[in-house]
């Protein structure tokens, strides 16, 4: 599996592009902007784009997928309850923000709970994580996890945004994230890349919060 991070954006949010070394086909997750440093970075690793594909519909994660699917023709994928943020998304950006984001087109297609999505040539469990956002999704492999702004290096997802509610986020990282083994790398939206053992170790905002079963 390829996995090529970038930093994208208005505020540098982490994108990343999954490729397959066998098929050269690939998913972009969370193109917040610089749709033509993404196409680059494509033809360089010599990808196709399969899917793009968002954790969430936040400005930042959001502001190059217009253009990435028309260039591409890639369908666009959201998680099911994401779709009334998506709708305001631009306009959220400007009211809240002051920042001019292009609005995205609809998704192509709803993602659900428990869904299977093939990225990199791996499956990749789709997991609902509300609590930073409503449809807030994660995308769960072995041993690697595609987690947003539910968690990060030392910290969680900001819970001051419409939508938001901090104990369903402690829910969704108890529920979904700290059951996961320790090595589990976790790519986030913002900052370093870090480990559930890690996480779990040292984040002050997890400090005695123990892994609930799923549902």
């Amino acid at each position: 599996m390829i996995i090529e991070a970038m930093q994208l954006g208005p505020i540098g949010t982490n994108g990343y592009i999954v490729g397959d070394e066998a098929t050269r086909h690939a998913a972009v997750i969370d193109p917040g902007g610089d749709a033509p440093r993404v196409l680059a970075t494509l033809k360089r690793l010599g990808l196709t784009a399969e899917a793009i594909v968002v954790t969430h519909a936040h400005f930042d994660h959001i502001g190059g997928v217009r253009e990435l699917v028309e260039v591409t023709g890639a369908p666009f994928l959201l998680y099911e309850a994401e779709l009334p943020v998506l709708q305001v998304a631009a306009e959220g950006a400007s009211i809240l923000f002051g920042i001019s984001v292009p609005q995205p087109p609809p998704p192509d297609r709803l993602l659900h709970d428990g869904e299977i999505l093939t990225l990199g040539g791996a499956p990749f469990r789709v997991v609902h994580t509300p609590g930073h956002s409503p449809g807030h999704m994660c995308l769960i492999g072995d041993g690697v996890a595609f987690v947003g702004d539910v968690i990060f290096q030392g910290s969680i997802g900001r819970t001051d945004l419409p939508g938001a509610d901090s104990d369903t986020l402690i829910r969704s990282i108890a529920r979904h994230i700290l059951p996961l083994p320790d090595d589990t790398t976790l790519y986030n939206g913002h900052g370093p890349k870090t480990t559930v053992g890690r996480e779990r170790r040292t984040n002050p905002f997890l400090a005695g919060l123990a892994p609930m079963p799923e549902r």
